[in-house]
C-alpha cells in the first residue's frame, strides 16, 4: 500500500550520523589513565559505529512486524523488561557504576532494562488505552496503568536512578492526558504521592542536586561543577561556535561529555547554530510521528505512534533542559547522539514501528471504543480529536 516516511527516516539518520561525529569529537583525546587501560582514540567510535549496526537491525525488524503482533507483544515485553529490572540487583547478572545498579552484563557490552521499559510501556498503554473497556470517566481504568507504572518505578528507585523513574512517569501521564481521561484523577494523585516526592528529592546526594542547580556558582568547584562547566561550554560557542574538534571543556572538564552533556559540547564547537540544527531535528522527528498518528485508523496504532513520538522528543526536551541548567541534572542520554547502546537501540526500534506506521498497512481497525459521554462522533475520533486539543497541535493529513 503506502510507502514509509522517507523524512521521519532522513532525520533519525542525520540524528545519529552527527552524533557519531560528536562522540569521535569529545572521545579521541586519550588521558594517560585511559591510555593505561589501553584505550584508545577510536575506542568508543568504534563501539558506537557497532551499536549503530546493530539498532538498524532492529529497526528493520520493528518496521517488518505487523501492529497486531505487536499488539500481541504488549503484555510479554512488559513482563519481560521487569524481569531485566529485577536481574541487575543478582551477583554476576548486574553491573554496578557510579553507587548504581542499573545495568546487565551482555555480550559484549551492557544493557540498561529501563530503556526497554520506556518502549514496554509506550506499547502497554497504547494497548490498553485502545481497549473497549477503557473509560476516561472511570478512576478505575486511570488507576490500573498507575498501579503498574508504580512497581516499575520501586525496581527502577532502588537501582538507583530517578531520572528514568521520572521519564517514566511524564510518558505515563502524558499519555493517559492525551487519552482524555478526567484532569482531576491525575491532580488527585499528584496530590497523593507528593510526599513520597518529597522524601525522594530530600535524599542528601538529590538534595545536593537540587541546591547546586539553584545555584550552581556557590559550589562551583564541588556539586555545582558539572552545570557551571556546561554554561562555559555553551557560553564559549558564541553563534558559530569554536569548531569541531576545538572544545575544550571535553578535556576532562565537563564530566560525561560524551553522554549526558554531549549538547553542551555540540554548542561549544558548533554554536548557536548548531543547537539550533540539532533542537530543530528533534522538532521535526515530533511532528512527522504526530502526523503519523493522526493519519491512523486504529485506535492501539493511534495511540503507539504518539507514545513512540512522546517517548524520543520528552528525553531529548530533558537533556536539553539539563544541559542549560532549566531542570537539575539527571542521567539521560540524547536521543539518537549521546554515547549509549541500550537508549540506542531502543530509539531505533521505536523509529522503525513509526516507520511501519507510516505506511498505513495495519489491520482492520479495533473494535470502537466504549466511552461514556461521546455521543454524535465514534468513540475512537472523539478520543483522537480531544487528544489533538490538549496537545494544541494541529497537523493536517
Amino acid at each position: 500500500m503506502g510507502k514509509y516516511d522517507r523524512w521521519l527516516l532522513l532525520v533519525a539518520i542525520l540524528l545519529i550520523g552527527f552524533g557519531a561525529l560528536m562522540i569521535y569529537s569529545t572521545t579521541s583525546v586519550i588521558t594517560p589513565v585511559l591510555a593505561k587501560r589501553g584505550v584508545t582514540e577510536f575506542y568508543y567510535f568504534k563501539r558506537h559505529v557497532f551499536t549503530i549496526l546493530i539498532g538498524f537491525s532492529f529497526m528493520f525488524l520493528a518496521y517488518r512486524l505487523k501492529t497486531s503482533t505487536i499488539k500481541k507483544m504488549a503484555i510479554p515485553l512488559l513482563i519481560f523488561s521487569f524481569v531485566l529490572l529485577i536481574l541487575v540487583f543478582l551477583p554476576n547478572i548486574g553491573v554496578s557504576a557510579g553507587g548504581a545498579r542499573r545495568w546487565i552484563k551482555l555480550w559484549p557490552s551492557t544493557f540498561q532494562p529501563s530503556e526497554l521499559v520506556k518502549l514496554s510501556m509506550v506499547i502497554f498503554l497504547a494497548r490498553y488505552i485502545s481497549m473497549p473497556g477503557y473509560r476516561t470517566d472511570s478512576f478505575i481504568s486511570f488507576i490500573k496503568p498507575i498501579f503498574i507504572v508504580i512497581i516499575f518505578q520501586i525496581a527502577i528507585l532502588k537501582q538507583p536512578d530517578f531520572g528514568a523513574a521520572m521519564s517514566l512517569a511524564f510518558l505515563t501521564f502524558a499519555m493517559l492526558f492525551l487519552s482524555g481521561i478526567r484532569l482531576r484523577y491525575i491532580a488527585s494523585l499528584l496530590v497523593f504521592v507528593m510526599p513520597v516526592i518529597f522524601k525522594l528529592i530530600t535524599e542528601p546526594y538529590r538534595l545536593k542536586r537540587l541546591t547546586s542547580f539553584l545555584d550552581p556558582w556557590k559550589d562551583a568547584q564541588g556539586s555545582g561543577f558539572q552545570l557551571v562547566q556546561s554554561f562555559i561550554a555553551l557560553g564559549s560557542g558564541g553563534l558559530t561556535g569554536v569548531g569541531l574538534g576545538c572544545s575544550k571543556q571535553k578535556l576532562s572538564y565537563l564530566p560525561e561529555s560524551h553522554t549526558d552533556f554531549i549538547f553542551s559540547i555540540i554548542g561549544e564547537e558548533f554554536g548557536f547554530i548548531g543547537v539550533l540544527v540539532v533542537i530543530t531535528l528533534f522538532l521535526l522527528l515530533f511532528i512527522k510521528g504526530i502526523s503519523i498518528a493522526n493519519r491512523a485508523k486504529d485506535g492501539f496504532v493511534y495511540y503507539l505512534a504518539i507514545g513512540l513520538s512522546l517517548m524520543i522528543s520528552l528525553q531529548a526536551l530533558i537533556n536539553f533542559a539539563v544541559a542549560t541548567g532549566l531542570v537539575p541534572t539527571k542521567g539521560l542520554p540524547l536521543p539518537f547522539v549521546s554515547y549509549g547502546g541500550s537508549a540506542l537501540l531502543v530509539n531505533l526500534a521505536a523509529i522503525g514501528i513509526l516507520l511501519n506506521i507510516s505506511r498505513g498497512e495495519h489491520n482492520p481497525p479495533s473494535p470502537p471504543f466504549s466511552k461514556g459521554g461521546m455521543g454524535g462522533l465514534s468513540d475512537e475520533m472523539h478520543v483522537r480529536r480531544r487528544a489533538r486539543r490538549n496537545m494544541g497541535i494541529h497537523i493536517s493529513q
